[in-house]
């Protein structure tokens, strides 16, 4: 007979499998690190970031960041050039619950998908640096038969003062925020400063892995995701979610965005707040 140690054994076991087996088939991209006050804005290109699902297309099929198929109708990939390009699948400002439905369902809705746009930002092969690559992608984009391929408008970032300006302006008009390229820098598919994000909080994301019970007002329900960073720090994550989510949690595995002001000394982030899970990565 199998025990309840055995059972969560076996689950643990699984589960790793299935995070292993989803490493090894998501795309090799670069990710970004956080902008802070201070940092030098030299040789930059700034752009806005688009609230949607990282879009890989390697020549022949557009891939999720986590390694995902996207089921897309003919018509949306047949224009895309034989070239890996990087960027968004996106659906429009304050739509990314639209954009992660339509790209995960494995049969296209094509009402859906009308209304879908991949911004790229980047071509990943190419071998030059961003501004080399950015020329390289403005001779390629846009499509004039294929519409909703659209190159991401970049232009030079200046001072703080304007950049801050220009985050405001973008949030105002209901934006995400804004990303920074190097422009002498190559592409890394890794994380590193060549690329940031300038948002007005700070958020990040973590895997699932346990399920805090509730006290008090929240007896009988969850309490508490308990999450892990990439990086192995775990934390107890309680803070911003709804009744409904403390009824029905997050499963074991998924991953979630939360928000925080901050690390402490040990780089476990501060007032952290639960934001949504994030369909768009593989459990």
């Amino acid at each position: 007979m199998l025990t309840r140690r055995s059972l969560l054994l076996a689950g643990l076991g699984a589960l790793a499998a299935r995070v292993a087996a989803a490493r090894e088939a998501a795309p090799a991209l670069m990710l970004a690190e956080v902008y802070r006050p201070g940092m030098p804005l030299a040789d930059y290109w700034v752009s806005e970031k688009y609230d949607g699902v990282r879009g890989y297309w390697d020549g022949q099929q557009l891939w999720t960041r986590g390694g995902e198929p996207v089921v897309a109708p003919a018509w949306f990939t047949a224009k895309l050039p034989k070239q890996p390009l990087d960027g968004e699948l996106w659906a429009g400002r304050g739509q990314f619950a639209l954009a992660v439905s339509t790209v995960r369902s494995q049969t296209p809705n094509e009402t859906a998908w009308h209304s879908m746009r991949f911004m790229v930002f980047d071509m990943p092969s190419h071998g030059g640096d961003f501004t080399s690559r950015l020329a390289a992608l403005r001779k390629l984009l846009p499509i004039t038969d294929a519409p909703w391929i659209v190159p991401v408008p970049q232009e030079r970032a200046t001072t703080h003062v304007e950049l801050h300006a220009l985050l405001d302006k973008t949030v105002k008009m209901g934006g995400e925020g804004l990303m920074l390229h190097r422009g002498a820098s190559l592409y890394r598919p890794e994380r590193n400063s060549d690329l940031l994000k300038v948002k007005l909080h700070d958020d990040a994301e973590a895997r699932v892995v346990g399920h805090v019970p509730g006290k008090g007002r929240h007896g009988g329900r969850l309490g508490a995701l308990l999450v892990e960073t990439p990086d192995g720090k775990r934390f107890k994550l309680g803070s911003g979610l709804t009744d409904a989510e403390r009824e029905t949690p997050p499963a074991i595995g998924s991953w979630v965005t939360y928000r925080f002001n901050g690390t402490n000394p040990g780089g476990l982030p501060r007032f952290a707040r639960f934001v949504r899970v994030r369909l768009d990565l593989p459990s």
